[in-house]
């Protein structure tokens, strides 16, 4: 099958706009409206009294001031998440009204001190929507569903907590005022999705390791296996789009050199799955080694040459840090009546 010609590739404000404000704040989500973005994306975790939340992660002590605040300092723990040890404070050991108290900080301090010093609240779930909802133009919200599979083993499901919030909100439809899409890395919850939601659904792959429900069930299978024409088709059964790792769709060698299309997205095309990568960055740190300039990691180096690489690649989306750039590639593109 010929590749699709796309001609509006969307972009979704990965955490809002991180390169300028702290993730999954107001202001970073706000700031990704402002600036262009289609959809702005929340990671969501579990409260211990059931709220959802946007976080990064589980595990806050590297997002937020809890390790300053005494009156906590017995809630660190340590537990294992996916299979991987973690110690710190975790949001399921916390009541929302808890974690309201809370404020955060920069995750990545050494290569975006511009935010060092800013704070906000941990929002809701519902906060997200309600500032994609107060935009003035129909903008989505795209939900990472995180540690479904652990977070539903302590009896705090995060897909019927999803389900329940879109419901009541009316969004649970496609021609809703805010478009929600939802994406895991697992397989298993979006299968079970699939049967209670119109919803469009994502299916994330990284470029190492494997979906959780697969190393429970033992199911030898990794991502890498799911890249295959024959797994491209199985996902197509119950998920709309694949979320890859951009190195799945370009490849790279020692280095960081890129190494060229792989033809994941001739593939997902041709069983009409749409590609949204992720996630461009424009620190030197994060940027094939074709593209930087410098040696300051934490500098920008040449992060529109990298859009550009991906938009010949055919991809029908960008997960994005910095929707300003994104959109101005998009706008290069257009110019040059590509």
């Amino acid at each position: 099958m010929a590749r699709p010609i796309v001609s509006r590739p969307i972009v979704i404000g990965h955490r809002g706009v991180p390169t300028c404000r702290l993730e999954h704040s107001r202001a970073s989500y706000e700031l990704a409206i402002a600036w262009g973005a289609d959809h702005i994306e929340p990671d969501l975790v579990c409260t211990a009294d059931g709220h959802l939340v946007a976080r990064h992660e589980n595990e806050i002590g590297d997002t937020t001031d809890v390790a300053d605040r005494p009156e906590f300092s017995g809630r660190k723990t340590a537990k294992f998440v996916d299979g991987i040890p973690r110690a710190g404070w975790f949001t399921e050991d916390f009541t929302l009204a808890e974690l309201k108290t809370l404020r955060t900080r920069e995750r990545l301090p050494q290569l975006r001190p511009q935010n060092i010093g800013l704070t906000a609240e941990i929002l809701t779930f519902d906060d997200v929507l309600d500032i994609a909802q107060a935009a003035d133009r129909r903008v989505g919200v795209c939900v990472e569903i995180k540690h479904s599979g652990y977070f539903r083993g302590l009896g705090l499901d995060l897909d019927d907590r999803i389900i329940a919030t879109l419901e009541r909100r009316g969004l649970n439809r496609p021609d809703a005022d805010v478009p929600v899409v939802l994406q895991s890395f697992e397989t298993r919850n979006l299968r079970e999705l699939r049967r209670r939601t119109p919803l469009p659904l994502t299916q994330l792959l990284d470029r190492k390791g494997a979906p959780w429900d697969f190393i429970e069930a033992r199911d030898p299978r990794t991502y890498d296996d799911l890249t295959t024409p024959e797994a491209l088709a199985e996902i197509a059964t119950y998920a709309d789009a694949i979320g890859p790792n951009k190195s799945l769709v370009v490849g790279r060698r020692a280095g960081h050199w890129l190494t060229g299309e792989t033809g994941l997205v001739d593939a997902a095309h041709a069983v009409g799955l749409q590609v949204h990568i992720w996630t461009m960055r424009d620190e030197n740190n994060f940027l094939p080694a074709d593209f930087r300039l410098g040696d300051d990691k934490a500098a920008a180096g040449d992060a529109l040459a990298e859009y550009r690489v991906f938009l010949d690649a055919g991809v029908d989306g960008f997960f994005a840090d910095d929707t300003r750039v994104a959109r101005e590639a998009l706008g290069l593109r257009t110019s040059v009546g590509t």
